[in-house]
């Protein structure tokens, strides 16, 4: 694995609250094709200290612009001393026919993990992308905290932060999210993008539902706590989410979950933004920052 970002390009950076706002495209090894990722540099990080790295995932048919720019995430990070990575939520312009077919699957639709059935399997690898390529290569190619490392997201990117969090025990202190999809296994949008990426086989999507993974815990793997935060106005909710079923085996295994329900709150970015700060001063806590 190489230790820095191959054709690193630097698309453009804006200052934001002492620090700076990048935005990069790279040779992506694991994909097979370029990437593109957003990340937020703190004030602290600009005097050469190695601070902590929290990632954010995205939701179906965002890209790495989408929390970057609404979320209003930069001035509790500069003030805490976080850098934040945003990655884009798949590969794109893969040449596969049908990849911009569906909103819910392909392009902008890559679920955090790796394809096994064809043509997906080609390009679609994004638990590795993540895990093996874009965070080890962005903590050494910008000085970053490897130790001290956290991962949240939305709706479909936080059921990519609970699973990834999940099948990689100790590589993150921290996790949380925003209206996650809990329960894969059980819901429309699972269903769609285990079958076309997983295939048939339901044995093998269990693997990837933060239910089904801490219902087999045998202690609590986040002992700190798991934030989540659900707008009880998501027209979501009923049907593709189903929190109190991640909230039943968190209580099974013993996990400590702060579940927030939210009355007027529904699944966009006018939700994300009324409540981003109180996780990243979740994850501040954990990771030692305060």
């Amino acid at each position: 694995m190489s230790t820095s970002l191959d054709r690193l390009e630097l698309l453009s950076e804006h200052g934001s609250f002492g620090g700076v706002q990048r935005f990069y495209k790279h040779a992506s090894s694991e994909i097979g094709l370029p990437m593109r990722f957003a990340l937020y540099l703190p004030p602290q990080a600009l005097t050469g200290k190695a601070v902590p790295l929290l990632t954010f995932l995205a939701g179906l048919t965002c890209t790495e612009e989408t929390f970057t720019m609404k979320a209003g995430a930069q001035r509790v990070a500069a003030e805490l001393g976080l850098a934040l990575l945003m990655p884009d939520t798949s590969p794109r312009n893969t040449g596969v026919d049908g990849e911009d077919h569906h909103w819910d699957f392909g392009a902008g639709a890559g679920f955090y993990l790796d394809a096994t059935q064809a043509p997906w399997s080609g390009h679609w690898c994004m638990e590795s992308y993540l895990l093996k390529e874009l965070l080890p290569q962005v903590v050494n190619e910008f000085g970053l905290n490897a130790e001290r490392m956290g991962l949240f997201g939305h709706s479909m990117g936080g059921h990519g932060a609970l699973t990834l969090a999940l099948r990689h025990p100790g590589r993150f202190a921290s996790v949380s999210a925003f209206a996650p999809i809990c329960a894969p296994t059980r819901c429309p949008w699972g269903h769609k993008a285990f079958t076309g990426y997983l295939g048939q086989d339901e044995s093998t999507w269990g693997a990837h539902d933060a239910s089904v993974l801490m219902a087999q815990q045998t202690a609590a793997p986040y002992p700190g706590g798991i934030l989540i935060d659900q707008g009880l106005t998501d027209k979501f909710l009923a049907e593709q989410l189903y929190p109190e079923a991640f909230e039943a085996a968190c209580a099974r295994a013993g996990q400590p979950l702060t579940l927030r329900r939210h009355e007027g709150y529904d699944h966009g970015y006018y939700f994300i933004s009324s409540f981003v700060d109180d996780h990243l001063r979740h994850h501040a806590a954990a990771l030692g920052v305060v």
